[in-house]
């Protein structure tokens, strides 16, 4: 645990955070398939839900912190796949914002709902990951393997984009931009992963010294 987090703290603050993605998960299901029930359904309705590494990201958020908040100590409850999910809804927040949010202007619900996906959670994650969960676990070659789930995210996007001729972001529309923009973008993309998930490395590595020297 960290020094800086009360201990009653880390387990309240992991349900907060569960919660908080929750309801801007289901909020955002209800949305899409409000959307989509009357012209391709709820089940081609739900898939496209699921193909926004918003949702994602989001998802795992809600994994790891249940499982904090209920002390698990299995796959989700480990410093690897804790820093993963900090990789993963720091580069979902920070490319919204970046990127995306000029694109349009959500408005009512869905404007809670953006607000939660992109912006609470990310924040209240890494608010959470940063000072109640134990340092130095992590090693550089982690971040190799973190990439595996964006690469494959990548590949499935454009498997069914090839096949329906939708994408989830206009960066990697491929019948808009081409092949050659789009994997352009997608390397660009790949960089963002391949330094943040650095700096999550070394955040864990310098907290682990700052504890180790208390």
């Amino acid at each position: 645990m960290s020094p800086t987090c009360l201990p009653v703290v880390p387990r309240t603050f992991a349900a907060l955070v569960g919660l908080l993605a929750l309801a801007a998960l289901v909020l955002q299901y209800v949305l899409i398939l409000q959307l989509t029930r009357d012209n391709v359904g709820v089940v081609l309705g739900t898939v496209r839900f699921v193909t926004y590494f918003t949702i994602l990201s989001n998802i795992a958020v809600v994994l790891v912190a249940f499982a904090a908040a209920t002390g698990r100590s299995g796959f989700f409850g480990q410093a690897r796949v804790r820093g993963a999910v900090a990789l993963y809804i720091g580069v979902t927040g920070s490319i919204y914002f970046f990127i995306l949010r000029h694109l349009w202007q959500p408005q009512g619900a869905q404007w809670w709902a953006d607000t939660g996906l992109h912006y609470a959670v990310p924040l209240a994650y890494w608010a959470w990951w940063l000072t109640c969960v134990p340092y130095g676990a992590l090693r550089w070659r982690d971040v190799a393997g973190w990439l595996l789930f964006p690469l494959g995210y990548v590949g499935w996007v454009f498997l069914r984009g090839a096949w329906v001729g939708e994408y989830p972001y206009p960066f990697i529309d491929v019948g808009q931009l081409g092949w050659a923009r789009v994997g352009v973008n997608a390397l660009g993309v790949m960089g963002v992963f391949v330094v943040l998930g650095l700096v999550v490395v070394g955040m864990d590595r310098a907290l682990g010294r700052r504890r180790a020297s208390l």
